[in-house]
């Protein structure tokens, strides 16, 4: 079990990971929310359902926004404050599923209108992505082409972890090129605690322009994410060839996924969201028994409290994240 939760955990990890590193969060606390954000959405759904919640890269543009591209830092607790909030939206829908039915509901929300949400968020992105790319073109080029590779012609959990692949293969040629500064690494500590008072999203919830402007770009995205949810619950439901929808209930697991993403909003992480790694790792092992993904978790919290670790990931060339992120945004 415990070697199954650490195949779990090294298939969210590189995605987890990315969204905090592309919008200026904490990795550490973006780890202990994907981590209490699972365990609760378990709890929700009477560990059931065997989905792993990691961070949610529909809400990276509301973040670019929100911070004006990242040259304003000091508006992400507003940015966490809006993605709490988001996903009360999930626990309204969750409530008019219970009361309305699943059918009724879901009219609301064809594919005309969530799609065009979906390629707004990737074309306000893909500039950014760009600009990453500049700082190294090498490191960007080899992360690119070793996620399309692990894609196109990977096999097994090379097919289910391109982007920690990418991020590995093109990590090895920075370590080549001496594109790597180690020294926040020998700086950091062991043991630290995975919350930072100013970065949570609790403690920026007033009256300010910042956080009504943050509101307004960020809730709408819940709309979209909603309906990823529904297609990752539906996917899981397939691999296993268990219906989730009806038992737990989408009504549950909508639940779930909204309070884990409000929880993390408050404690300074980014929304949370189901897996399709994790998806494609249960079909590969037809292992479905959800106490793995629950010891995945553990283990992510667990990362959580080394600043060490964080270092170690912070220490990441830019030029890499840019390749890697040039294949999200698309």
């Amino acid at each position: 079990l415990l070697i199954l939760g650490t195949q779990h955990m090294f298939a969210m990890f590189g995605a987890t990971v990315l969204v905090p590193l592309l919008t200026g969060l904490s990795v550490s606390t973006t780890l202990l929310c994907a981590g209490l954000g699972t365990l609760l959405f378990h709890f929700l759904c009477k560990g059931k359902v065997p989905a792993f919640l990691g961070s949610s890269f529909a809400y990276l543009g509301g973040f670019t926004i929100v911070t004006n591209g990242g040259a304003n830092p000091e508006n992400l607790p507003y940015a966490c404050a809006a993605v709490a909030l988001s996903g009360l939206v999930y626990v309204l829908f969750s409530a008019l599923i219970s009361a309305f039915g699943i059918r009724k509901m879901m009219r609301f929300f064809p594919p005309v209108v969530t799609g065009p949400i979906i390629i707004a968020i990737g074309l306000i992105l893909a500039p950014s992505a760009i600009s990453n790319c500049q700082s190294n073109w090498l490191l960007a080029f080899v992360a690119l082409a070793t996620v399309i590779v692990c894609n196109i012609w990977g096999k097994g959990m090379v097919k289910i972890l391109p982007i920690l692949i990418g991020v590995l293969v093109s990590y090895a040629v920075a370590l080549v090129t001496g594109a790597v500064d180690f020294q926040r690494i020998s700086e950091a500590a062991w043991v630290g605690i995975p919350l930072h008072k100013e970065a949570m999203g609790l403690f920026a919830i007033d009256g300010s322009p910042e956080f009504i402007s943050a509101l307004f770009t960020i809730i709408p995205i819940a709309l979209a994410t909603m309906m990823e949810h529904v297609g990752d619950i539906a996917a899981i439901s397939a691999t296993v060839g268990h219906n989730y929808i009806n038992d737990p209930g989408l009504n549950r697991t909508l639940l779930g996924d909204g309070l884990a993403t409000t929880m993390a909003g408050l404690l300074g992480g980014p929304a949370n969201t189901t897996y399709g790694e994790n998806t494609g790792v249960l079909a590969l092992s037809k292992i479905y028994d959800p106490l793995v993904i629950r010891i995945a978790a553990v283990l992510a919290i667990i990362l959580s409290f080394s600043p060490k670790f964080e270092a170690v990931i912070n220490t990441i060339p830019t030029g890499i994240i840019g390749g890697i992120s040039f294949v999200l945004y698309g």
